[in-house]
C-alpha cells in the first residue's frame, strides 16, 4: 500500500460540495490538479490529500466544513461499501462493514475496538510519514457518527472525541458529536457507548446486502491478491505495531486463511514472517527516529517493544549503533544537506 495508492472519489462527494456551494472546477483548480479528476474520479494519495487541503483551504472554517458534508452527503449518492453499512443489520454490523471495506478505499483505516461500555474507533494512516489534513479526519469521523444516527433513526451520542490536530472552534463540534472534544491527542478516536452498538437499523435491507456483500467481498479479494503477499503483510503490520505484539496467528486471521497457508506463500516469495516483522521494524524505528520530537522510550513502543532495552539491542544489530547515536548522526547530515 504504497503513496501511489490510487483511490476512488465517490460521486456523492462532488455533489455533496455543490450543495456546499463549491464549484469542482475551482476545487480541482485550487489543488493545482487536471480537470480530468473529476470526470475520472481516481487519484493517488498525495492528489486526495491535496484535494482536502484545497476544500479546507475553500471554506476557512475546517469546524463548519467538516459537519457539513456529512449532513448533506446523500445515502443514494453511497459508494457500494458504504450502501452495504448503510442497510446493515445494526449500528455494530455497519460499523463493522465501513472497517472492512475501508480497506478498498485508502489511505485511512478504522480500527474498532469494543471494551467495557465504551466502543473506540480509531482513525488509522496506511502511510504513517502521510498524515491526512484535520478537515479530511474530522469529516471521517464526523460521518461515522451519522451513519449511525442515519441508520437508527436515533440522535445517537458519543462519548469522546479525540483529534491530533488543533481547531479554534470546539463548541461547534461538541454541539454536533454532543460530547467533549479533547485537540492535540496521541490519536483520532471516536469514542461510542457500546450500548448504542445494538441498535437496530430501519434502513436494514437483507436482499440487498444478499446483492452487494458477495461483489465486495470478490473485489476485496481481488484487491488483496493484486499485490504480493509480502507486501500485504508488512502492510498490516506497520498499521499494528504500535504497543502490540503481532504474530503470525493474527496475521492469518486478518487475511482469512490458514497460518500455513500465510507461511507457505512467505515461503513461496523467499521471505518469511520474522523477517518481515524484523524489517518493518527496522523501517520504522528510522522513520521514528528522524523526528526529533519522539522519545526513544516512544520510538520502541511505536515498533513493537514494551522493553526500550530489547529495541536498544535490536537497533544495534540492525545498524550497528545505538538510536540515540544513530539518530544524532542523522540529524547532523541533514543539516550539512540543508
Amino acid at each position: 500500500m504504497t503513496a501511489n495508492t490510487r483511490i476512488r472519489i465517490p460521486d456523492g462527494l462532488w455533489t455533496g460540495l455543490k450543495k456546499l456551494g463549491f464549484n469542482a472546477q475551482d476545487l480541482v483548480r485550487k489543488a493545482k490538479m487536471p480537470l480530468t479528476v473529476i470526470s475520472e474520479s481516481v487519484v493517488t494519495v498525495e492528489q486526495y490529500y491535496a484535494l482536502w487541503q484545497a476544500y479546507s483551504d475553500m471554506i476557512g472554517d475546517s469546524e463548519a466544513g467538516m459537519l457539513q458534508l456529512p449532513t448533506v452527503f446523500e445515502t443514494t449518492q453511497y459508494p457500494p461499501s458504504v450502501l452495504a453499512a448503510y442497510h446493515a443489520r445494526d449500528y455494530r454490523d455497519a460499523l463493522n462493514r465501513m472497517a472492512r471495506y475501508k480497506e478498498m478505499c485508502p489511505p485511512e483505516k478504522l480500527r474498532i475496538v469494543e471494551q467495557d461500555t465504551n466502543c473506540v474507533i480509531e482513525l488509522k494512516w496506511l502511510e504513517t510519514e502521510q498524515v491526512g489534513p484535520a478537515l479530511l479526519v474530522g469529516t471521517t469521523l464526523a460521518f461515522l457518527l451519522e451513519l449511525g444516527r442515519r441508520g437508527t433513526g436515533y440522535p445517537i451520542k458519543a462519548s469522546l472525541v479525540e483529534f491530533t490536530h488543533s481547531f479554534g472552534q470546539v463548541q461547534a463540534l461538541e454541539d454536533y458529536f454532543g460530547c467533549p472534544i479533547h485537540i492535540g491527542a496521541k490519536h483520532n478516536r471516536l469514542i461510542l457507548q457500546r450500548e448504542d452498538l445494538d441498535r437496530p437499523f430501519t434502513s436494514y435491507n437483507a436482499e440487498l446486502l444478499q446483492i452487494l456483500t458477495p461483489v465486495l467481498e470478490q473485489t476485496l479479494e481481488e484487491q488483496r491478491h493484486s499485490h504480493s503477499i509480502t507486501e500485504i503483510v508488512k502492510w498490516i503490520l506497520k498499521r499494528n505495531l504500535t504497543g502490540e505484539r503481532l504474530d503470525i496467528q493474527d496475521v492469518a486471521s486478518e487475511l482469512g486463511m490458514s497460518e500455513r497457508t500465510l507461511q507457505r506463500r512467505l515461503t513461496d516469495e523467499k521471505t518469511s514472517f520474522k523477517d518481515l516483522l524484523k524489517e518493518v521494524r527496522h523501517e520504522q524505528a528510522r522513520q521514528y527516529l528522524a523526528d526529533p520530537d519522539l522519545d526513544i522510550k516512544e520510538v520502541a513502543f511505536l515498533v513493537g517493544y514494551k522493553d526500550h532495552s530489547s529495541f536498544y539491542r535490536a537497533f544495534r544489530c540492525w545498524e550497528g549503533d545505538t538510536p540515540l547515536n544513530w539518530r544524532t548522526e542523522h540529524a547532523l547530515i541533514d543539516e550539512r544537506q540543508g
